[in-house]
C-alpha cells in the first residue's frame, strides 16, 4: 500500500534533501509514499541540463539537481507528484516505472476529457493543440527540424533512482502562469510549447486535480 501525502505548498530544496534522506534511510520494509505538493517559482536543472537551456532566469532561482532530464520550470498551480517507491520490491524495471507514471498523467488527463501523447524518445506527456480532445493517435511524419510541430507538453518527467528507490517524479500542469516556461528550453527543447488544463479549457481547482492524479498514480504504481 502506498502512502500518499499531500504536503501543500512546500520550497522545493528542503522538498528534495528530505526525499534523499527518505530514500537513503529507509529499510527494505519501508512502507512506500506518494507526496504531492506544488513549488514556488523555481527552475531546476537535471544532471544533463546544460547552463544554454536557461535563457533569462528573470530573477527565478535556478537549482541543479541529481534528476534525470534538462531544465523545467516548477511554480504555483502545478501538482508535483513525488513518488518514493521501492522497484525492487514491486517487481519492475525503471523503463515500466516511466510507463506507468506517464499513464496516470494520460488517465488523469481522460477524466477531464483531454487525450495524452507520449513522444517517443521525450519523457513526459503531450497534446495536441489544434484538438486536445482528439483520440486520434499521433501519426505520419515527423519533422526532424521541429518533431513537436502541433503539440503542447502538459506534464514533465525527471525521476532518480538509487538502490532500487525511487525520488523525484513527474509534474502536471494545472493552473499556471506559463510565462516562466518561455525563459527556458523546457526539458531541453528549443520552442516547444507548454501548456496547462486551463490553456485547454479545463478549469479544475489544484485540490481536486492533485486527489486525482494522486489515485490514478498510486493504482498505476502499485504492484
Amino acid at each position: 500500500m502506498i502512502v500518499v501525502k499531500n504536503l501543500g505548498r512546500v520550497d522545493y530544496e528542503p522538498t528534495v534533501e528530505a526525499m534523499r534522506a527518505f530514500t537513503e534511510t529507509r529499510g527494505p520494509d519501508a512502507a512506500d509514499e506518494l507526496w504531492l505538493c506544488e513549488h514556488p517559482p523555481t527552475y531546476t536543472q537535471g544532471l544533463a541540463g546544460r547552463a544554454d537551456h536557461v535563457l533569462q532566469a528573470a530573477g527565478i532561482p535556478v537549482v541543479q539537481t541529481n534528476r534525470g532530464g534538462q531544465v523545467t520550470y516548477h511554480g504555483p498551480g502545478q501538482v508535483v507528484a513525488y513518488p518514493l517507491l521501492n522497484l525492487q520490491r514491486l517487481g519492475y524495471f525503471v523503463r515500466e516505472y516511466v510507463f506507468r507514471l506517464e499513464s496516470a498523467v494520460i488517465q488523469t488527463l481522460e477524466v477531464y476529457g483531454i487525450t495524452g501523447h507520449r513522444v517517443a524518445g521525450a519523457p513526459g506527456i503531450y497534446v495536441r493543440l489544434d484538438d486536445p480532445h482528439s483520440h486520434a493517435a499521433l501519426t505520419g511524419p515527423v519533422d526532424p527540424l521541429n518533431p513537436f510541430a502541433g503539440l503542447g507538453k502538459v506534464a514533465a518527467l525527471g525521476i532518480k533512482v538509487s538502490r532500487h528507490c525511487t525520488y523525484h517524479g513527474v509534474a502536471l500542469n494545472v493552473s499556471m502562469d506559463l510565462q516562466p516556461f518561455a525563459g527556458i528550453n523546457p526539458c531541453g527543447y528549443a520552442g516547444l510549447a507548454t501548456v496547462d488544463l486551463v490553456t485547454l479549457g479545463v478549469f479544475a481547482d489544484w485540490p481536486t486535480v492533485a486527489e486525482r492524479f494522486g489515485e490514478r498514480l498510486q493504482a498505476q504504481l502499485e504492484r
